[in-house]
């Protein structure tokens, strides 16, 4: 595992360079996030997905966050009506919260069939990475499915012993300041549905 130590918030070119290079590269990387850790990698990159699914021991029909730099950049992946589009810019750019919003997929991603999850993140970082890739990644809490997300990064070990099925990029910005993942909202029928507050 490669590790990168950055401060809170820290968004730099070259730390952003760096972090783009190992994603574009096929790699997966646990990542500071506006919520706790997640796991990431290119949204696109079958191969890399099957490892977070192997690093999780995730069942593969339990579907996998995306995230986006922008709302057009998600228009281009999901169906979206003008005005679901309004409800995400409202979701996303007008509330503080985190928020993970579903909607019907255009079946760009090979991994998916029917709908997506997915958010605008509320991190500089993150958005700054998706817009230098130029392409959406896949996000998912930093643990063992089932378990309880990882908080602390120098644990990371414990977890995942064997140096053959590890993350390949650690981006360790000090502990999760979040207690929780993103509210998920559902904008596939005629009215939102609160999956998760």
């Amino acid at each position: 595992m490669h590790y990168l130590n950055i401060k809170k918030d820290e968004d730099r070119l070259s730390v952003v360079s760096e972090i783009a290079g190992f994603l574009q590269a096929g790699k997966v990387a646990v990542l500071p996030t506006d919520t706790i850790y997640g796991l990431s990698c290119l949204a696109d990159d079958l191969t890399a997905i099957s490892k977070i699914y192997k690093l999780k021991y995730r069942q593969p029909n339990k579907p996998l966050i995306i995230l986006v730099s922008s709302l057009s950049m998600a228009r281009r992946y999901v169906r979206m009506t003008a005005s679901q589009a309004d409800m995400a810019a409202k979701f996303w750019e007008d509330s503080r919260r985190p928020t993970t919003l579903i909607f019907f997929d255009r079946g760009k991603l090979s991994f998916l069939s029917g709908s997506l999850a997915l958010r605008l993140p509320k991190s500089s970082l993150l958005i700054k990475i998706i817009k230098k890739i130029g392409r959406p990644i896949v996000s998912t809490s930093l643990n063992i499915s089932g378990q309880e997300e990882i908080k602390d990064l120098s644990q990371i070990n414990k977890f995942w012993p064997d140096t053959d099925c590890q993350p390949d990029l650690i981006v360790n910005s000090g502990r999760s300041r979040a207690i929780k993942p993103s509210r998920l909202i559902d904008l596939r029928g005629q009215k939102p549905v609160v999956l998760r507050k």
